[in-house]
């Protein structure tokens, strides 16, 4: 399908990749960067039955996003309901659906849980926070100092992680609580050696979900490190007995896209419901000509956005009009 984009998210993702350093995607080079994109359907292939031509679709390419125009296989594309603002609906192919099937698809949390958030004003960060305010959840966020009113925001408890121990700070928070202190979930992207932190917050019970790899990426560590973060996760996940039943997982959006296409697509269409009913709100901070890219980049590089910047492909040509 030819699709005339009308919307392409930025984010960590789209830097990860730029860095030569994201495992699912390594060239071949030049490339062109964005992750998701939100667009209308201009033309396809007569083999194709839905989506029709002049509907509005999201879809989670990648690459390929920061475009006027996309060639896009129809599998898996997924309609954006009628009224619904296409910066917004650009924030759920990644960000939202990664928070959403975390918080879903690998453990019941019951209304009135805690979850713990790292890097709570990211894209995933704010998304999990919405996200778990729909669902009645309590959660606890570390950020930047500059990033506390983000978190606060969502009804969530900041946490400054630069500040001191944030795994003392939740232990605090959660003393006295039914069955142990500590979290029944938490979702870290940051990797690494930052896992142990992240499980030794977890209740009895509890579960980690790491879902990134950003010490990485940047550059802080390397791949050995990264990797002995992901056999704690398994190592954690298979003797969960030997923890008080605290257990650990890794989620990748791209692998688990593949495996359960079928999740995707009703996954997709369940958010795209809750941003129709005004049930989620995603942070749109910025939207940007695709001119800005460059800057854009640098803005993500240098973190603490607080929410997501949208390039719109058409904006200069709209605003010439």
């Amino acid at each position: 399908m030819r699709i005339k984009v009308l919307a392409a998210g930025t984010g960590f993702t789209d830097s990860f990749i730029r860095r030569g350093r994201y495992p699912d995607f390594k060239g071949p080079l030049p490339f062109t960067p964005g992750c998701e994109l939100v667009g209308v359907v201009e033309k396809t292939s007569s083999d194709v039955v839905s989506p029709r031509e002049g509907q509005i679709v999201a879809d989670l390419c990648v690459v390929g996003g920061y475009a006027q125009y996309a060639i896009r296989p129809a599998r898996f594309l997924v309609p954006v309901p009628d009224g619904v603002d296409a910066a917004e609906a650009v924030c759920i192919p990644l960000a939202y659906l990664t928070a959403f099937q975390m918080l879903t698809r690998y453990r019941h949390l019951f209304p009135g849980e805690t979850i713990l958030v790292i890097g709570a004003s990211g894209t995933v960060g704010t998304a999990l926070l919405d996200l778990s305010r729909h669902f009645g959840l309590k959660a606890i966020g570390t950020c930047s100092a500059a990033n506390l009113s983000t978190v606060d925001r969502f009804g969530a408890t900041a946490i400054d992680y630069r500040a001191g121990d944030f795994a003392a700070s939740v232990d605090k928070l959660t003393a006295g609580r039914v069955g142990g202190a500590g979290v029944d979930a938490a979702f870290d992207a940051i990797g690494g050696s930052h896992f142990d932190r992240s499980f030794a917050c977890l209740a009895p019970g509890g579960i980690l979900i790491g879902y990134g790899s950003q010490t990485m990426a940047i550059g802080r560590e390397n791949m050995i490190a990264a990797g002995l973060g992901l056999a704690r996760l398994k190592l954690w996940g298979a003797l969960s007995f030997l923890f008080r039943g605290r257990s650990a997982i890794w989620y990748s959006i791209t692998d688990r896209r593949l495996s359960h296409p079928e999740e995707f697509r009703a996954d997709m269409a369940a958010l795209f419901e809750l941003l129709r009913n005004g049930a989620i709100h995603p942070v749109v901070i910025d939207r940007e000509p695709l001119t800005a890219a460059k800057n854009v980049h640098a803005r993500i590089d240098a973190g603490g956005l607080g929410g997501k910047i949208v390039l719109l492909p058409w904006l200069a040509s709209q605003a010439a009009v």
